[in-house]
């Protein structure tokens, strides 16, 4: 499961591998498949998620793996619930239909995963799916309902494995391959992002390449500020609505250094173009991880502030007890955002993401109702180097587009940039470690059905299921 993920990109292996983790659970003790399934995914999370060291881990030396270990282990929870529940999915609901209730709980367990107190929604098994057919999926059911349609697929080969010496009714595996073979065709059918408008509203993304282990030094800032006023001005050949430049690029509180504000005032008016950039803000004796809207005619626009915050890298939770932990000084005291930050630019309803927000589909769905037609993510990026990292975070952008049938302009420190059309796919995309712009158009969103109702329905209708098929022993 885990080489699904970039860079492996073995799409295929998705619902192969939760085959073999459900063949697993057929015959297992509710506490048996409990100790199976949280190995299974300690083991999947130390692979998928081993970028997240490749800078932070240093910081901590010689406790780097903990990095990676302590959430492998937290996570890893979730796989060893599904693994029970789906246990006494197959213990008490009938047999043909038990594939359904351990696909329902597994999917469950993710989606509860991936919002929780310590939520990471990275390693989410729909994300591997945003360039196959099953794509168009996730614009009527999200992210949720295509890891369970994965689900579905993988508990059903698992039922045939598992039920091949006592003889798989053939005539339920061709009805369930039959169910999904329709459902994905009737989603592609009727995608509203199959016909799209014409884009043409112009936008570039800048990406200047500053190496993280650099970027806070106060050489770098200058290096910094000059290598993305020449992008900026090489942009302005396009003629763009507005430049995107990545998170905190300029690396200081820009509120606190006007002479630093002026200079972006006057790129922007001397450019003609909405200058997007990421810095710090400090307000009322707190710290901020903001976006800096800058109009053509050099006034501040507007600012929009982080809303959801890395757990133990922009904030520290119960610091009386965690601060106890090694390297507990290195994690940063960022104070939440509570706006969503939709701004009017050149005409457009524009809503910005900062980084890791772009995993949290409800962030998304708030700046929909907020009125927001097209997706602005600045990222960082550069902490994972050329590890499956910043892929995996450029695939989780592919997702809600697909979810919101909104275009995205994503900016990267180091990349991945690009410009991501509704039906999910990168219109244009730059290489990591280069220093580059990317430029192109975006349009109007296409509606989906998943934007209209989010995933709070799709939670209940799994829940529903998971119930109504164990709610009792049955006797086939």
């Amino acid at each position: 499961m885990a080489l699904a993920f970039p860079k492996s990109n073995l799409t295929i292996l998705a619902p192969l591998g939760a085959a073999g983790l459900f063949a697993t659970w057929y015959g297992l003790s509710p506490v048996e498949a409990f100790r199976n399934g949280w190995l299974a995914g300690f083991i999947f999370f130390v692979i998928s998620w081993s970028w997240i060291g490749e800078t932070a881990g240093t910081y901590i030396a010689p406790f780097g793996f903990l990095v990676v270990m302590l959430p492998a282990l937290i996570h890893g929870l979730a796989f060893g619930a599904a693994g029970t529940l789906s246990v006494i999915a197959y213990a008490r609901a009938p047999r043909a239909l038990a594939p359904l209730g351990a696909a329902a709980a597994f999917s469950l367990c993710e989606h509860l995963r991936s919002f929780s107190f310590l939520a990471c929604p990275f390693g989410n098994l729909s994300y591997t799916q945003v360039d196959t057919p099953l794509a168009p999926i996730a614009a009527y059911v999200g992210s949720l309902g295509l890891t369970f349609t994965i689900c579905v697929i993988g508990a059903y080969l698992a039922f045939a494995f598992r039920e091949s010496r006592t003889g798989a009714d053939v005539r339920v595996l061709l009805t369930v391959a039959g169910a999904l073979l329709l459902c994905t065709a009737l989603a592609w059918l009727f995608w509203p992002a199959r016909r799209l408008a014409k884009p043409t509203y112009p936008v570039v993304a800048a990406q200047g390449n500053i190496n993280q282990n650099i970027k806070w030094t106060e050489a770098a800032f200058e290096l910094s500020l000059d290598r993305y006023e020449r992008l900026t001005e090489q942009a302005a050949t396009y003629d763009p609505a507005f430049v995107l430049w990545p998170e905190t690029v300029v690396p200081t509180n820009l509120n606190e250094y006007p002479q630093v504000q002026n200079r972006l005032s006057r790129l922007a008016r001397s450019t003609r173009t909405e200058l997007i950039v990421g810095s710090r803000q400090t307000r009322d004796g707190k710290v901020y991880n903001a976006l800096f809207f800058f109009r053509p005619d050099g006034a501040l626009d507007a600012v929009y502030r982080k809303r959801r915050l890395v757990s133990f890298a922009e904030t520290l939770p119960f610091p009386g007890f965690f601060g106890k932990l090694p390297g507990a000084n290195y994690i940063s005291r960022y104070s939440e955002g509570v706006s969503t930050g939709v701004i009017d630019v050149g005409g457009a309803r524009i809503a910005p993401l900062i980084c890791w927000e772009s995993a949290f589909e409800y962030l998304a769905a708030d700046d929909l109702r907020d009125g927001a037609q097209a997706f602005v993510i600045a990222t960082d990026d550069a902490w994972f180097g050329t590890t499956a990292g910043p892929y995996q975070h450029a695939q989780i952008a592919q997702m809600r587009a697909l979810e919101t049938g909104a275009w995205i302009v994503r900016a990267g420190a180091t990349g991945i940039s690009g410009i991501i059309a509704p039906n999910g796919r990168y219109v244009a995309k730059s290489k990591l470690n280069e220093m580059t712009i990317v430029h192109g158009f975006i349009g109007p969103r296409a509606g989906t059905l998943f934007s209209a109702v989010g995933s709070t329905p799709i939670v209940i209708m799994l829940a529903i299921l998971y119930g109504a098929l164990t709610a009792r022993r049955q006797s086939t």
